[in-house]
């Protein structure tokens, strides 16, 4: 591989990584850490999945109508290190869960998880949960 092409690679795998991590750390750009939000409602799915374990409930609103929330919340690996299994979360799917988030600042049905608890008052924490720098 000649000199050019190697240097060509480089300053590609940096540029496109760059947008990448600076994306997807921008925390505060999507989180309002001013707004946190405590909801209980229905666990109807949770992806176990990278870079984040999302997690999906209907709240009921104010206006009694059920509004599907989707919360983001730490790796699997993360979890799986406190002895958290996607099996303990795929069995409580269907019952009823309390969340405690940072809401988007865009006002979408969205939010970053600190805090979730079981309806059998298992308490699970996310990582960094007591700081929003993530």
């Amino acid at each position: 591989m000649s000199v050019r092409i190697r240097i060509a690679a480089v300053v590609l795998a940096v540029l496109t990584t760059t947008d990448v991590v600076l994306t997807h750390h921008s925390y505060s750009a999507v989180f309002d850490v001013k707004n946190k939000i405590v909801l209980t409602g229905t666990l109807t799915k949770v992806d176990w999945r990278n870079p984040h374990v999302a997690m999906f409930l209907d709240v009921k609103g104010a206006d009694g109508h059920v509004e599907a929330w989707t919360f983001e919340a730490s790796p699997p690996s993360l979890f799986a290190r406190r002895g958290i299994t996607q099996a303990r979360f795929q069995k409580a799917i269907g019952s009823a869960v309390r969340v405690e988030a940072y809401r988007a600042k865009d006002a979408r049905l969205f939010g970053s998880l600190l805090k979730l608890t079981f309806a059998d008052g298992t308490v699970v924490l996310n990582v960094d949960s007591s700081s929003a720098s993530h």
